[in-house]
Parts: C-alpha cells; sequence; structure tokens
C-alpha cells in the first residue's frame, strides 16, 4: 500500500498517540494531547489562545474546548490581555507546569530514548518535521485569509 505523505504523517501522529497512552501509567491525570497542550504552552507562554490553537495546528474553538478542563482543574489560568481586551491570555499555573514536567517530559524522554535506541535519526527527523511545518504553516495564513475574504469574514485579530 502507497500513502501520501498527509496519510503516513497521521498514520505516525495517531501511533505516537497510542504509544503514549500505553506507557503512561495508571496514575497519570492527563491524557497525552492535554500534556502536549501544556508543553506547548510552556514553551510559548503567555500566549493568546489563538497564538496556541496555532502552535498545536487547530481550530480556536478547539482549544477552547481544550482548555475548559485544564483550567477548571487548575493548570492553566486564562485572562484578559490588557493590550486588547477582545484576546484571551493563557499561561501555566505551578500545578500545570508541575504536572508538565513530571508526567509529559518523562513521556517526550522515553520516546525519543526509544527512537535512538532503534538507530532512528530522531535529530534529523525532527529537524525536517520543524522544516516541514514551517513551510505549511507558511502557506496557511494566506489560504485562510483567502478563504475568510470569500466568504465575507473578517480578519482575526
Amino acid at each position: 500500500m502507497d500513502e501520501g505523505l498527509a496519510e503516513l504523517l497521521h498514520r505516525v501522529v495517531m501511533l505516537m498517540g497510542e504509544a503514549a497512552r500505553r506507557r503512561s501509567g495508571p496514575d497519570q491525570r492527563l491524557s497525552p494531547s492535554q500534556l502536549r497542550l501544556l508543553g506547548t504552552l510552556e514553551e510559548i507562554q503567555p500566549a493568546t489562545q489563538h497564538q496556541l490553537a496555532e502552535a498545536l495546528a487547530v481550530s480556536d474553538p478547539a482549544i477552547s474546548r481544550a482548555l475548559r478542563p485544564l483550567e477548571a482543574e487548575g493548570y492553566v489560568t486564562i485572562s484578559v490581555d490588557p493590550a486588547h481586551r477582545r484576546r484571551r491570555l493563557v499561561a501555566l499555573t505551578p500545578t500545570g507546569q508541575a504536572t508538565f514536567l513530571a508526567e509529559g517530559k518523562p513521556l517526550e524522554e522515553e520516546l525519543r530514548t526509544a527512537l535512538l535506541k532503534a538507530d532512528f535519526p530522531y535529530d534529523r527527523y525532527l529537524a525536517d518535521t520543524h522544516q516541514l511545518a514551517a513551510l505549511l504553516t507558511s502557506t496557511e495564513p494566506r489560504r485562510a485569509a483567502t478563504t475568510r475574504k470569500a466568504n465575507g469574514a473578517a480578519e482575526p485579530d
């Protein structure tokens, strides 16, 4: 079976999620996708919800839904951006950061170690994946703006 790049990348992401779920212990409080959200936030915080959605390649409504339980459980705070009242800023709480460092980082490192033990060119793959993501991201704003304009929608803040 010859898979196209998009299908293959989707399959790899799904398999990595399954591997993370298998490796996570019974006392793990958050799902791999929630840990990924916290990890991304750790890198770019404070961030607007829109910036976080872009970093995770999901829609604004999807990030809003994903943040609700994390805010309710005290892993993140969501506040009004004082520079632009319509924007909401998201930041990790000390609990969110500690949880990511205790649960998310070890899963990340375990995956990296397993791949390196299998002689997988982890660093090259990571660099290539970053390059592909940057290339795809650079074309996305133009496509999204064209779609919004065609639909008569306003530009996002």
